[in-house]
Parts: C-alpha cells; structure tokens; sequence
C-alpha cells in the first residue's frame, strides 16, 4: 500500500483532515476525510461507494457501515430513529451522518454495486443563489462535455441547492483518444455519426440518473421536472453530440470563425431521456477548435472582470489557451493529444484509481502516490511530469529528451518491481511535443499582447491533472512559465463551474457575451514565428527567459 505523504508544491493535508481505512470483502482502501465531509461523500469520490436513496439525509438508512476503531461524531438523529440502540452500541452508523474526529477504521458489508460514475469535490464549484421565480420543472443539469471525461451536476434552480455531481469516462474514447482521431471515425458515414454523438447523449442521462437515484431517491419524477440542460464543451464534442457533421472542422478558414453547435432532434432527444419540459441548451464554442468549455473558464475565473493581465490555459486533448491583456482576450488551442489526459502513452492512464499522480523522493527509494491509493496502473499527466522531473534531476534524462544510458525493452523503471512505472523513450517524446506546442503557444500570444511574463498578475491552470500537478516540476520541464508559485492558481473543474453559473446566474449571459465580444481568436497554424517557438521548447528545461520578458 502506497504511502500518502505531503508532497512538494501542493497544499499539504489540513491538520483537521483524517485518513480512514474502509475495507469491503473485495477492496481495502484509505481515504482522506475532510472535516466537512460526511464518510459517504468521501466514498462517493472513491470505487468503494455505500449505499444510498436519500442524498445524506439520513432517512433511508441503507448506508449501514460497521466502526471498528477510531473517534467520530455522537449518533445524530436520524441514526437513532433509524438503528436501534444494540446496533448503534456495536459500532453501526449510517456513512451519510458519519464524520471522523480521529484516524479510523471501518468495514462495509454491503457497498452499492459498482458504478463508472464518481463524486467530484464541490469545493471549487458554483456557489448558486436560489430563482423564486423558477416555480415549475425546477431541476437544472449543467454539463462539461470533455473530449475523455463528462463531468456534471444536477441542481433545484429554484432553492439553488447542487443534488449531486459525478464524472466518468467519455465513452467515444473507443472511437480515438484525441479530437481528429473520433473526427474521422464520424466521418465514416450517417450511421456511425448518430452513434458516436448517442454514445455521449446515453452518458450524460446515465449520470443523471445514478445521481438521482443517490441523492433523491426517485428518477422519473424528477426527469419529468427538468426544466434545463446546459452543456459546454470543446467544439468537436459540441458538433458530434448536436448530430452534426465535424466537416466543417476541417476547414481552415473555420478554425478563427464561430461554428454553430445546435442540434436539430431537440424533440426526439427529450423522448429519449424521458424528459418531456428539457430545454436542452448548448452554450455556443467561440471558434471552430475553441469550444464553449474555455468560455466557462473564463467566466468561473472572471478574469476578464480584471484590470491585471493574466494567462489562462486548459489543459487537454485540445489545450485552450487565453491571455487577457486587460482590454482585449487573446485566444487560440493548439493539439496537445492525449499525452495531458494521461493516455497514448505505454502506461498512461487518465485520472483515474491506481493512476499515479505525483512522484516522490525519499532518503531510500522514490514513492509512487495514486488516486484512490490503490495498487499502481500507469501514470496519469501530473505523476508523469513529476517522474520526468525527476529523471532530469538525476541525470537519467537529458535536457534533449534522451536517456542518458541505453534502455532496454522493458523501459526505465522508476520503481523496481512495478512494471507499471516504466517510462519508454517514445512517451517521452509524445510529451515533448505536447508541451513544446502549448509553452510555444502561450509565448506567442504573450507577444501578440505586447505582454512578458512579469506582466501577469495571475496564471490560471485548468483541467483535471491540475488538480495534482506540481507546479515546481512543470516549471522544471518548461510546461508554465517561470512565475512566482504564489502567482498560479489550480481549478481542475472550472469549466463545470463555468457551466453551472450559466445555468443559474441570470446575469452569466451578458458577462458571457462581454468575452466573446472582447475575444481574439489567432491560428497558429503556418505561423513561423510559433513553428520557431515550437522548436525552442522541445527541450525539457524551463521556458526561455529571454523570450518571455
């Protein structure tokens, strides 16, 4: 079992945090408990998931889990009306009321059968304000439709309380792991078209669903009430689920130019989901390879409502750049493929348990650290930048992307013994080139703008691997420009965030048109100051200071 450790460059774990061994008869985990977390929540984000009906309040009684050692919270109401005494003196609980005061262990006789779909942490999400004006199908879904995971939440616009979010795999990843590649799958004919863009459509209510049958106990009803369904996304994503063709795509004059992503079966896309009041709203990409998800960026960070420059990057498949100059948003996305979801490599993983999603050294040996603490299965965009750190630090690496000495078959093991954490010469050349075209990109907006490095009050990192990333070894391989530590900020779910403010805020629409209209769309593509730029930033060392000031 893994260590968990504070790690260099992150937010170590608060003093008030408490670590819990939860075992099943199939799984044994450890799980961080935040103070204001219930034990069910934190499980939610976890494959280990209790029980539920009742959204954590304690009336349906079926999150029974057995204390076995450890201090918690006095048996609260609910779990005296619904255990009787004997069970409550044996150390049974309801996880949804359960809180941790202490180090802890517990057992799970029953965990809820296994699920695709996971909780995401609502710390760095909308904090929404209720609608009394709303006073019928009050129920909101806001969706980030990602290019390999869906993330999404489910919401009462009318009391502005979050029901529920989860995310999971996009299932057309089976389709290509990076945007072109699922493009031309489309391509093939009308059929595959229809189900590529299903395939996204069946996810998305399949999410819903396991939140509603979590966290209200009841689906139909509630989808009889669902009165909205916002979703942002990259702007392939957005066609593919719109029923469209990505044709359009193709074509270089569209690549600067708004594409409309409206689908054109709103009816029979209601009887499918069962939801008869939907409105189903797509909030428009701003280019043709800048999607709506980069809006929603924007608006979650609001940056744009800011005197000071800075510098906004999404990481992805598709990496969306934005340099906000003070009056005017620079704005372009270059292919960072699928080496920042962690997938195209030999042991790359996307985020998911037993992804490794930071590296660290000890006096002895490195320590492999990943999601869920579970057993090691490859390395997710945040432990690989770590591990590439690392080899440049200890000389294993070159600058050029080399090994130092000749590598066998099986790779550069950074961890004897698990096979796992082999790193071959041509993962490393795939990140190379990912990392090259996004450090290229943001110089070279930077010099559109007229700005250096030492202008930007603030760089924002968004997408699912900053939630791990440290940010002195993506200094180290020349993926962030050289500012103060103090000066970046992390939100791995802005463009949820985004989504939901546009679901909910009356005012997001006019804030919304305000960036599109101050926004500067640039093709990089041809560019020769960016292909050179490119070339400069192959190397795995800091960006160059000379060019950014």
């Amino acid at each position: 079992m893994h260590t968990i450790a504070p790690i260099d460059g992150r937010p170590p774990p608060s003093a008030s945090d408490r670590l819990a061994t939860v075992s099943s008869d199939e799984i044994t985990l450890r799980v961080l408990l935040k103070p204001d977390l219930s034990l069910r929540q934190a499980l939610d984000t976890t494959d280990l998931r209790v029980r539920a009906a009742c959204g954590g309040l304690g009336t349906c009684g079926a999150c029974l889990i057995q204390t076995v050692s450890g201090d918690f919270n006095p048996p609260t109401l609910a779990e005296r009306q619904k255990l009787l005494p004997e069970d409550l003196a044996s150390g049974m609980r309801l996880a949804c009321q359960l809180r941790a005061q202490s180090d802890c262990s517990l057992y799970l006789e029953h965990p809820a059968p296994h699920s695709v779909w996971k909780s995401l942490d609502p710390n760095q999400l909308y904090l929404a304000a209720g609608n009394p004006t709303i006073c019928e199908h009050v129920y909101g879904v806001a969706v980030d439709l990602g290019t390999t995971h869906i993330r999404l939440s489910v919401w009462n616009r009318q009391s502005g309380r979050r029901i529920g979010t989860r995310y999971s795999i996009n299932p057309q990843v089976a389709h290509g792991a990076d945007i072109l590649t699922r493009l031309d799958a489309e391509r093939l004919d009308d059929q595959d078209c229809h189900r590529i863009g299903q395939q996204a459509r069946d996810a998305i209510m399949a999410g819903i669903r396991d939140i509603l049958s979590r966290d209200i106990g009841e689906i139909t009803p509630v989808l009889a009430e669902l009165g909205k369904v916002l979703i942002v996304g990259n702007t392939a994503m957005l066609t593919l689920i719109s029923g469209n063709s990505g044709d359009s795509l193709y074509q270089p004059e569209n690549w600067q130019s708004p594409i409309a992503c409206i689908p054109a079966d709103d009816e029979a896309w209601r009887q499918v989901w069962r939801t008869p009041h939907a409105e189903i709203d797509i909030a428009q990409p701003l280019a043709g390879f800048i999607g709506s998800d980069l809006l929603a960026d924007l608006l979650t960070t609001g940056i744009t409502e800011q005197a000071q420059p800075m510098l906004l990057a999404d990481f992805g498949t598709n990496t969306e750049i934005a340099v906000w100059d003070g009056i005017k948003l620079w704005a372009s996305s270059v292919p960072g493929g699928p080496a920042f979801e962690g997938v195209g490599m030999r042991n790359g993983l996307a985020a998911e348990a037993g992804a490794i999603c930071s590296v660290s050294i000890g006096t002895e040996a490195i320590h492999l650290h990943t999601l869920g603490d579970a057993p090691a299965r490859g390395y997710c965009a945040s432990g690989f930048i770590d591990a590439v750190a690392l080899l440049l630090d200890q000389k294993h690496l070159k600058p050029s992307g080399r090994f130092a000495a000749p590598q066998t078959a099986q790779g550069f093991l950074l961890q004897a013994g698990v096979s796992k954490s082999a790193i071959f010469a041509s993962d490393i050349d795939i990140f190379q080139r990912a990392k090259a075209s996004t450090a290229a990109a943001m110089a070279q907006l930077l010099a559109f703008s007229g700005l250096t490095v030492k202008d930007l009050s603030r760089v924002w990192v968004c997408g699912s691997f900053g939630q791990h990333l440290n940010l002195n070894n993506a200094f180290r391989v020349g993926l962030l420009p050289p500012v103060a530590v103090e000066r970046v900020s992390l939100i791995a779910n802005a463009s949820l965030a985004g989504c939901e403010q546009l679901l909910l805020n009356p005012a997001a629409q006019t804030l919304l048109n305000t960036i599109t209209q101050r926004a500067r769309v640039i093709n990089l593509g041809g560019l020769l100051e960016y292909e050179n730029r490119f070339i400069d930033n192959l190397r795995l060392q800091p960006m160059g200071i000379g060019e950014l000031e």
